[in-house]
């Protein structure tokens, strides 16, 4: 049944209580025996499916590329592809033995999703329905995990993509900033039924990031606030047991590292998945989400039982189904659970389901006739094939527009006199503007991400702690080795994503010396930045609120704000300007060397 969250929130939030019911009509798949002496056990074995961080992936298709998507290991992506999976796997198994889940990072990744969340809005008056949610409910999920994506957009366009899935949005540490209840369902109870006693009753407990409090603080603060994992799982998980849970499933979307990109600015761990396999007794499997990796079985021993947990993630965007494999047994009046396994099914394996790409096939043409609007021409092709090793003209662009506009948002104001720089990542390095004409998915793909521009308040000496923080990207590589650019980056697995180029300034980074000693002859308009001086800097909503944990900024002072997504900044910039020349603003500002050696 439907999920009311009205009356969860109104009259059980305090005991949590969401039920939905699940698997009628499929021959169970049990092994009965009669009760009596010399009897074998019986036993039930079920399946549970999941998926994480689909990203607004429907079809197999790339918006950027305007083709079909493919990458160096012809992967395939999203639902219309997992949903052919599911099909087979409940066709082979028993529909009413099997479950699907998903932990999160649902809405927000692809232009398919933005063009429903920013123009055609699903939270018009009489808007449509979200893509993902009648994909996901027309292939019936069970269950799903919020994302920190799910807030990119705001919380009223969560709120109406809740109310458009027929399955429960799961959330136990996602907590209503004034009363500390719920803000959303925290679990959903689902039964199985089986021919030989009592029906299974499954539990899945809902996790999200932490991070979101700063990645997404200009929609969360002072509205929502969300502790660690391992503290509202150790809550949970003995609740559901209390009420009469025989498998608890934990669905986080939370790495396994134990890492935190977000360094000590919170107490709580962003990749948190496997403590609290580690730390919390009573869960049987975690589906987990959020690193965008593939882990199809790892396990963690449980400190208090010493039994093993077992966890799984499958790749991003629909590449990957996970299958959890239960096994019980009927023991002392009470199904108990005997094994669980863990496994990955490729969709590049199987076709689209036509279902679902008919069922969405207006949608997409809309969105391709959207992203393929011409707003512009280029003077010169420009690629970001090169972007994490040097300064390319494409990134520059990026730099070029965000300097510019916080340079006129500025002026009038006591900061107008002051230097503008600007901060920039390789977010793909396929992104490209080609010579000639320019389209809306041309530019949107130098900029995947819905971060928002800021402007914030920099010493001279804190840009180059901000700048040494930032060439730790760069492997520790010796004078006379030899180098090769595709093993020179993402040291220490830092990705491309938390490395920047600051534009505006001239150095070198010196790949040769330790990390933290690497930026030499720093700077500005020819002469050596004063540690004294004041510079403003472009920069980021989720640099500015920590994301990456860089030094110095997320505590400096804001001058400036935007709420428009940086995308639509670039393309309104390139519709504005009619001519893209990258004579009006790329230049190498930066490089790498060794012992003042240039590298390349």
């Amino acid at each position: 049944m439907g999920f009311d969250r009205r009356k969860f929130l109104g009259s059980s939030a305090v005991t949590g209580a969401a039920v939905a019911l699940a698997g009628t009509g499929a021959a169970p798949a049990a092994a009965a025996a009669e009760p009596g002496r010399g009897a074998r056990p019986r036993t039930y074995a079920f399946t549970v499916m999941g998926t994480t961080d689909l990203h607004g992936n429907v079809f197999n298709w790339d918006y950027f590329t305007d083709r079909e998507f493919d990458d160096k290991a012809h992967n395939d992506v999203g639902l219309a592809k997992i949903s052919t999976l599911v099909e087979r796997v409940r066709a082979e198994r028993g529909r009413g033995n099997t479950l699907l889940i998903d932990a999160g990072d649902t809405i927000q990744g692809t232009q398919l999703s933005y063009y429903y969340a920013k123009v055609d809005p699903i939270t018009a008056r009489r808007g449509p329905v979200h893509p993902m949610a009648q994909a996901m409910n027309a292939i019936g999920y069970d269950a799903a995990a919020l994302g920190n994506h799910e807030f990119n957009y705001g919380i009223e366009v969560l709120r109406k993509f809740e109310e458009q899935c027929d399955f429960p949005l799961l959330g136990a540490n996602a907590l209503d900033a004034r009363s500390l209840r719920p803000a959303f369902p925290p679990y959903s109870m689902h039964r199985l039924r089986t021919p030989c006693g009592r029906d299974v009753k499954v539990a899945v407990l809902g996790l999200t990031n932490p991070g979101i409090a700063i990645w997404d603080r200009a929609h969360v603060q002072g509205r929502m606030t969300f502790p660690g994992l391992e503290e509202q799982a150790a809550k949970y998980v003995p609740r559901l047991r209390s009420m009469g849970a025989d498998v608890v499933i934990v669905s986080a979307h939370s790495g396994s590292s134990g890492t935190s990109s977000y360094g000590d600015q919170l107490p709580y761990v962003e990749n948190a998945a496997a403590l609290v396999a580690e730390q919390v007794p009573g869960i049987d499997a975690v589906l987990v989400g959020h690193a965008h990796t593939e882990i199809p079985e790892y396990r963690v021993r449980n400190e208090v039982t010493g039994r093993d947990v077992v966890l799984s993630e499958p790749l991003k965007w629909g590449q990957r189904l996970t299958l959890f494999d239960f096994e019980l047994t009927w023991v002392k009046g009470r199904w108990s659970v005997s094994s669980v396994s863990a496994s990955v099914l490729n969709s590049n394996t199987v076709e689209e389901d036509p279902r679902i790409t008919r069922l969405l096939q207006d949608e997409h043409r809309k969105v391709v006739a959207y992203v393929n609007q011409v707003i512009g021409t280029s003077t010169a092709a420009m690629s970001s094939a090169e972007g994490p090793v040097k300064d390319v003209p494409v990134i520059d662009l990026i730099n070029h527009v965000q300097a510019e506009t916080v340079r006129a948002a500025l002026v009038g104001t006591e900061w107008a006199a002051l230097p503008v720089l600007s901060q920039a990542s390789c977010f793909s390095r396929s992104a490209a503007i080609p010579a000639g004409q320019v389209t809306i998915r041309d530019a949107a793909g130098l900029y995947p991400f819905e971060n928002t521009l800021e402007a914030r308040l920099l010493t001279g000496a804190q840009v180059k702690d901000y700048l040494e923080f930032s060439a730790r990207y760069f492997v520790q590589t010796a004078p006379g080795a030899p180098v090769d650019p595709a093993r020179l980056t993402n040291a220490e697995g830092v990705p491309d994503y938390n490395y920047d180029a600051v534009y505006g300034l001239a150095y070198e980074i010196d790949i040769a010396r330790p990390v933290g000693s690497r930026i030499t002859g720093l700077s500005f308009r020819g002469e050596p930045v004063d540690p004294a001086a004041r510079f403003v800097l472009a920069v980021n909503n989720y640099r500015a609120s920590g994301g990456g944990a860089f030094p110095h900024v997320a505590g400096a002072r804001q001058l400036w704000a935007n709420s428009d997504e940086i995308r639509n900044t670039i393309i309104q910039w390139v519709k504005a300007a009619g001519t893209v020349d990258p004579a009006r603003f790329a230049s190498v500002d930066w490089r790498l060397t060794r012992a003042g050696v240039p590298v390349f």
